[in-house]
């Protein structure tokens, strides 16, 4: 690598640093850009048992059509919020579950052990981001995704707005 190269990358990873808060070259995939959103909020499980505070920027907001994300939600798709785990703080005892994805990357959704409310989930293709759940949140007029992904499994009577983009799996890039 020339240092001019290495200089530019340098660079790149500074400003993705200064943009999230976190260096996206440990990730696997590309985020969307997207207006700045900042949370602070406090989410609870239905039994309050397990908290996450959520301070930071939002880093993508996307809804989910795959199976897994069907199955862990009992319906026709997922509505994720994407944070840095950085700004994502639990506080009680959650259980988790991990299993293989359809991107082929292992998904560890967690849950409360008590009422059994999806907190939030990691995957190993981006392991410093948290997938949380937009509908954990009590007041979330605020969510307002910018692409529908695994659309290829998407179930026609679960209706999605079609001014976003929809993907069969994810981005072109491979990002969120």
């Amino acid at each position: 690598m020339t240092p001019f190269n290495s200089l530019a990358r340098l660079y790149c990873v500074a400003l993705a640093m200064a943009r999230f808060a976190l260096d996206l070259s440990a990730c696997s995939c590309q985020l969307l850009a997207m207006p700045t959103l900042d949370l602070d909020e406090t989410a609870y499980c239905a039994c309050g048992a397990v908290s996450l505070r959520i301070e930071g920027p939002v880093l993508s907001m996307l809804v989910c059509s795959c199976l897994d994300c069907r199955k862990s939600t009992g319906t026709g798709h997922s509505a994720v919020v994407l944070m840095s785990t950085d700004a994502v703080e639990v506080s009680g005892d959650v259980k988790g579950h991990a299993r293989r994805a359809a991107s082929g990357s292992e998904i560890t959704r967690n849950f409360c052990p008590v009422c059994g409310t999806p907190l939030f989930a990691g995957t190993a293709r981006a392991p410093l981001l948290t997938l949380i759940p937009a509908g954990l949140f009590d007041q979330p007029d605020w969510f307002a995704p910018r692409q529908a992904i695994f659309s290829r499994t998407h179930l026609d009577w679960d209706v999605l707005d079609e001014a976003f983009p929809h993907y069969d799996t994810y981005r072109d890039n491979g990002g969120f």
